[in-house]
């Protein structure tokens, strides 16, 4: 997104989609939950899932998201991308769901800081590895904004990237901040070679897998 855009933006924020499924990831997996999928991202991770994301979408009035989001039966909220955090309008967007009552979770690359979130939300943030190409855009400082209730996601393609996860995972004390997620990459990385891996070494980690994926590929909009 241009500079321009983002100053044409007023209260909008450009939206790639908002839909109803099943949350896929992290603590709350299996739960019915709304997405809001925001357009743009400043990195380009060698395996992102969300391309299509990187451009189009509509613009949407905070007013726009917040009634359309309350059509679904559910309180369980995640704004996504994309990189959310790359518009400017994120964070109030964010606060005005947690003033609604919802349950929010943004999920983000890391890249972008998050220290300055209305507290209430919780934090659900990539440490890139090697292999996403772009290991050099953690924003390091964001840990120390991190509490109990937000997640440390590594998205692992190899053992390069496990060992790497691992180094990270003792030199911050990750696992004495926050829940610490491992997930194998999609159709790279055989899960069951990650399991072993996590059980060898007895890591403080939660193993997980995309339950979306599990039921749906890599379908949009599910």
């Amino acid at each position: 997104m241009s500079q321009s855009q983002v100053n044409a933006a007023g209260d909008r924020l450009r939206i790639t989609e908002i839909f109803y499924s099943l949350q896929g990831e992290a603590r709350n997996v299996g739960l019915p939950t709304v997405f809001i999928r925001l357009t743009g991202c400043p990195l380009r991770c060698g395996y992102c899932d969300t391309s299509y994301a990187f451009s189009g979408g509509q613009w949407y009035s905070l007013a726009e998201i917040l009634t359309e989001v309350s059509h679904y039966p559910t309180l369980q909220i995640t704004v996504t991308g994309g990189e959310p955090l790359a518009q400017k309008n994120c964070p109030t967007l964010l606060t005005q769901l947690c003033d609604r009552g919802y349950n929010v979770s943004l999920e983000t690359s890391g890249a972008l800081d998050v220290c300055q979130l209305d507290p209430r939300v919780i934090k659900v943030m990539d440490l890139k590895t090697p292999s996403s190409g772009e290991l050099d855009k953690n924003l390091y400082t964001n840990l120390d904004c991190l509490k109990p209730q937000d997640q440390v996601k590594f998205v692992i393609g190899d053992r390069v990237d496990y060992d790497w996860a691992v180094e990270q995972l003792d030199h911050y004390k990750l696992a004495e901040r926050c829940e610490v997620l491992f997930s194998p990459v999609f159709e790279t990385l055989k899960p069951v070679e990650l399991a072993d891996w996590i059980v060898q070494d007895q890591l403080p980690v939660r193993f997980q897998l995309q339950l979306h994926k599990l039921l749906w590929g890599d379908e949009p909009g599910r």
